[in-house]
């Protein structure tokens, strides 16, 4: 007898059109991922937070049911076996455009490169954590999620995850991007480091110099960028996203370089 070949795991509810062709509705995330253990239990966290997903074991079996399947994102495991990660975004990204996203550990760090060049939104770390990847995927299953915010001369593509600088992509690692998200959301507000740990990291008491290295190294990226906007340091307090009024005025009035975007 010859043995059934391997059939990709579906988990969680599913809802949404263009599924896949028997009219089941569509995943919310297809999942490739090797190691057995590791995709149970994330797929039993998203399915806590209401995702559906779809796992399967290598690169070309990613590439057969994205096309049969029709999932709203994909998350990649790097490396990746048969088709690496890479090849498999580059492909995604001509075949069937959906936001990629690429999780790996020191031994995949170089192929986990080659797919945020060729495309992924955005480069996790592995073991995934849920909390990581969890804001990534909401936008798009949340339908009442602002898609597009803007601050001063900062806008940030929440469903593409992009950011924008005058115009100009910046490119911000995960953690930066959500960072820079939930500060734009409040902007001219002053939040509190317990709020901002807890909202971030999931505890309000974490490695005492983690925040204040992240919010330095956005506040330098933004400026380095030429934004008006800055974020302060309120000793004793917080912190608070502002935009000089003045400069930012003059900043949108100019021409952007910024390409149009694929909707």
């Amino acid at each position: 007898m010859t043995p059934e070949p391997h059939r990709p795991t579906a988990t969680g509810s599913q809802t949404g059109p263009g599924g896949p062709d028997d009219g089941t509705p569509p995943p919310d995330l297809l999942l490739a991922e090797p190691d057995t253990d590791l995709a149970a239990k994330v797929v039993a966290r998203f399915a806590a937070a209401g995702v559906s997903t779809v796992v399967c074991r290598d690169g070309a079996e990613a590439l057969l049911q994205l096309g049969v399947q029709h999932p709203g994102a994909v998350l990649l495991s790097a490396p990746l076996p048969v088709v690496s990660a890479a090849q498999v975004t580059a492909l995604i990204a001509r075949l069937h455009p959906v936001p990629v996203i690429v999780g790996a550990g020191p031994d995949g760090a170089e192929e986990a490169t080659g797919a945020v060049a060729a495309g992924a939104v955005a480069f996790v770390a592995r073991p995934y954590r849920a909390e990581e990847i969890l804001p990534l995927l909401m936008p798009r299953l949340d339908t009442d999620a602002e898609a597009r915010i803007v601050v001063g001369d900062v806008e940030l593509d929440v469903a593409g995850f992009h950011v924008y600088v005058r115009g100009c992509s910046l490119q911000l690692p995960v953690r930066e991007f959500l960072l820079l998200r939930y500060f734009m959301e409040r902007s001219n507000k002053l939040i509190s480091r317990q709020e901002l740990t807890a909202a971030l990291w999931g505890t309000e008491k974490p490695d005492s110099n983690t925040l204040t290295v992240h919010v330095r190294r956005v506040r330098n990226k933004i400026q380095e960028a030429g934004s008006c906007c800055t974020i302060d340091a309120i000793r004793g307090m917080g912190y608070r996203f502002e935009c000089g009024p003045g400069a930012c005025a003059e900043t949108q009035s100019a021409p952007t370089s910024r390409p149009a975007r694929a909707r």
